[in-house]
C-alpha cells in the first residue's frame, strides 16, 4: 500500500522567515501569532526539496536554459486540473503576479486611465492602479450574511469608466469561486465594453469547498482581452522562488509585454525557481491534496469555535485559498480593532480596512495554511479577547 505523504508543520521563527520574523517591522510587535501574509507554515513537498537538493548537489551555477520540461509541466497542470489548454508561445515569465500586474497596468493603459477593482479585494491591486497614476474605479462586492456576489448591474454602469479591470480568482479576501454563470456574464460585459482583463488566478488550485475553480479564459473566447496570471508559490509555498506565470494568448499583447520587458532588461529567472516548479507540478498532488485537508479541517475548527462562542461574528464560507475572512462588527468598534485583536488577542492578522477601507474596518483576514493547533489558540485568544473587550 502506497504511503500517504507527511505534510511537516514547522515552527519558522527564526528562518529569515518574513511571516514570523518581520513582525516587529509590520506591526510593531514580536510576540503575535502570524496568521497574515498568505504562505503556508508547512514545508514544500518531498519531490520539491529533492529536485532543489540535487540541483544544489551539482555545483553548477552558470546561466540558464530554461527546459521544455517546465513549461510542459505547467501546460499538463492547467490542462488537467483547470481545463485551461495554454499554449507554449503564449508563455511569458514573471517574478510574481504582482509584478506582471503593475507591468501589464503600464503596458495596457495610460496615465489617468479608469481601473476596476471589486472590494474588498488583494489591496496590491489599488496600489497598482495608484502607485501608476490611474484612476480607480471601484464596484463593490455585494454581502449577504457573509456570502459575496458580484454586482454585476452596478459593474455594467461603471463599465464606460474603465479600460481595465483586474479580477481576482478566486477572490482574496472573500474565499468565493467564481461560477461559469458569474464569469461569463462579467466577461461578456467588459468584452462589449473594450475593457481588457487582468484575471489573477493565483489561488486556482487551492479549492477549500465543493466547487470547482473555472478559468476565465475557459468561459469563451477572451483571447484578444484577457491575460491570465499564476504560479506555483501559493499552491505548493514557493514564494521565495520568485517564478510566477503570465499567459498572453494574443500576440500584439505579447509583442507590447516582450517590448516593455526588454526595456527592463528582465530575461527569465532563476535556476532554482524553475526546478522547484517543475518538480511541485510533476509530483505535487498528492501533497496538495493532504494541505487541503488540513485547510478545511483549520476553517471547520475556526467556524464552529465562532459559533460557540462568538455566534454573531461572521465567517464567509471558504470556497477556495486558505484565507478565512471574520466580520467582527457585532462585537468590536472598528476602531478597536487593533487593540482587541492584535494587542489583547496577541494576533497579527491581515487587518480588514486594507482590503478596501472603512467599509471593511471590523473584519480580519486569517491564515489558515498553519497547524490545526496554532488554529485553535488562535480562536481561544481571540474569542477571549473579545469577550474581555466588551466594546459594543
Amino acid at each position: 500500500m502506497k504511503k500517504t505523504e507527511e505534510i511537516i508543520y514547522r515552527n519558522r521563527k527564526g528562518t529569515d522567515c518574513n511571516k514570523w520574523d518581520a513582525l516587529k517591522e509590520r506591526f510593531g510587535a514580536e510576540d503575535l501569532m502570524p496568521l497574515w501574509v498568505a504562505d503556508m507554515d508547512f514545508e514544500a513537498p518531498a519531490c520539491v526539496r529533492e529536485a532543489l537538493a540535487a540541483c544544489a548537489a551539482d555545483g553548477l551555477y552558470g546561466y540558464y536554459k530554461v527546459p521544455e520540461s517546465y513549461y510542459e509541466a505547467f501546460m499538463s497542470w492547467e490542462k488537467k486540473y483547470h481545463g485551461y489548454e495554454t499554449q507554449r508561445q503564449w508563455l511569458r515569465y514573471s517574478p510574481g503576479v504582482v509584478p506582471a500586474i503593475n507591468w501589464l497596468v503600464q503596458i495596457l493603459t495610460e496615465p489617468g486611465d479608469g481601473i476596476g477593482v471589486m472590494t474588498p479585494v488583494y489591496y496590491p491591486f489599488m496600489n497598482a492602479v495608484k502607485d501608476n497614476g490611474r484612476t480607480l474605479v471601484d464596484c463593490p462586492l455585494k454581502e449577504d450574511n457573509g456570502r459575496y456576489t458580484m454586482d454585476l448591474e452596478r459593474f455594467r454602469e461603471l463599465a464606460g469608466q474603465m479600460k481595465l479591470f483586474i479580477l481576482c480568482s478566486p477572490h482574496n479576501p472573500v474565499g468565493r469561486v467564481w461560477s461559469y454563470e458569474e464569469l461569463k456574464e462579467l466577461l461578456d460585459c467588459c468584452k462589449e465594453n473594450g475593457i481588457f482583463v487582468l484575471a489573477d488566478e493565483i489561488h486556482h488550485d487551492l479549492i477549500a469547498g465543493d466547487k470547482e475553480h473555472v478559468a476565465a479564459a475557459t468561459v469563451g473566447d477572451y483571447s484578444h482581452m484577457l491575460v491570465t496570471m499564476t504560479a506555483a508559490s501559493k499552491t505548493f509555498n514557493l514564494a521565495a522562488m520568485k517564478n510566477s506565470t503570465v499567459i498572453i494568448p494574443d500576440e500584439t499583447v505579447r509583442e507590447k509585454w516582450d517590448a516593455f520587458t526588454g526595456r527592463l532588461h528582465v530575461g527569465d529567472g532563476g535556476m532554482m525557481g524553475y526546478v522547484a516548479v517543475r518538480a511541485a507540478y510533476e509530483g505535487g498532488r498528492e501533497w496538495l491534496d493532504g494541505v487541503l485537508s488540513i485547510i478545511k479541517d483549520n476553517a471547520s475548527c475556526l467556524r464552529e469555535a465562532l459559533a460557540a462562542e462568538l455566534p454573531e461574528a461572521v465567517m464567509s464560507p471558504l470556497e477556495g485559498t486558505y484565507l478565512a475572512w471574520v466580520n467582527l462588527a457585532a462585537y468590536v468598534k472598528p476602531e478597536d480593532m487593533k487593540l482587541v485583536v492584535q494587542d489583547m488577542a496577541g494576533l497579527a492578522v491581515d487587518f480588514g480596512e486594507w482590503f478596501g477601507g472603512s467599509a471593511y474596518a471590523p473584519f480580519i483576514r486569517v491564515n489558515l495554511a498553519t497547524s490545526t493547533e496554532n488554529v485553535k489558540l488562535a480562536a481561544e485568544r481571540l474569542c477571549a479577547a473579545v469577550k474581555s473587550y466588551g466594546g459594543r
